[in-house]
């Protein structure tokens, strides 16, 4: 869906600001940089939540992906820049997406046990480790509550911690990939997002990309029986 101009001025303001300092000012602040009213602002932030660009909470940007306002969990550590990782996917995405960063420190905890864990995240290849992602929602059902689905998109010592957590909250299985699935799933999804402008792949184009970086299943699209001859689902 194109935006309009003032929603894509507002999109690349709002992503250049993430992206060179992890935070955003007031709305009073950008509304004065675009050189248009409060009123006009405000309409263009629910242009661009309603064609998911972004996700407000209390009229406020909440993530404007794979940037966060708020800890989803993951703090993401550059050379001079300290970001909130919306979820597991955005946290690894980050180093991939901005170019005065391409190798950051990712950390988190496990939901299950709370023991830390932290990566040095590359552009280049992804990190060693042994852990595991395990992703709640289907993709088709991220939107329109993509905060809890990006809370729920999480990082665990291994299966057995994912398990005790599904059994602890009486949760589903969702899906589980390696974290070099993770971070090949990251490494060009946010592709061109920092440009102007800018459009968000239609649902053909994801499920290429998805089965481009080796993920199968309905959980992300995909035919069932494109599973054949898969060892596991990650």
């Amino acid at each position: 869906m194109t935006l309009t101009e003032l929603a894509e001025r507002t999109r690349h303001a709002i992503y250049s600001r993430l992206a060179a300092s992890g935070a955003l000012p007031e709305r009073e602040c950008l509304a004065r940089q675009l050189g248009v009213p409060l009123e006009a602002y405000d309409g263009a932030l629910a242009e661009l939540a309603r064609t998911r660009n972004i996700v407000l909470k209390a009229g406020a940007v909440e993530m404007a992906h794979p940037f966060a306002t708020r800890s989803f969990g993951f703090s993401v550590m550059g050379p001079r820049t300290l970001w909130w990782g919306g979820c597991a996917w955005d946290a690894f995405a980050i180093p991939n997406l901005v170019a005065h960063s391409p190798a950051v420190l990712v950390a988190t905890t496990c939901p299950a046990c709370s023991t830390p864990h932290a990566w040095t995240v590359t552009n280049q290849a992804p990190p060693a480790g042994g852990q595991v992602a395990h992703f709640l929602t289907p993709v088709d059902r991220i939107w329109p509550d993509a905060a809890h689905a990006c809370e729920n998109q999480r990082i665990y010592c291994s299966e057995e911690c994912v398990e005790r957590w599904l059994a602890r909250t009486r949760r589903s299985r969702g899906y589980v990939m390696s974290l070099a699935t993770l971070w090949r799933l990251s490494a060009h999804w946010y592709d061109g997002r920092l440009d102007t402008p800018y459009a968000r792949r239609e649902p053909t184009a994801a499920a290429e990309y998805f089965r481009g970086v080796g993920l199968r299943g309905s959980f992300w699209g995909l035919p069932e029986h494109e599973r054949r001859g898969e060892p596991t689902a990650s």
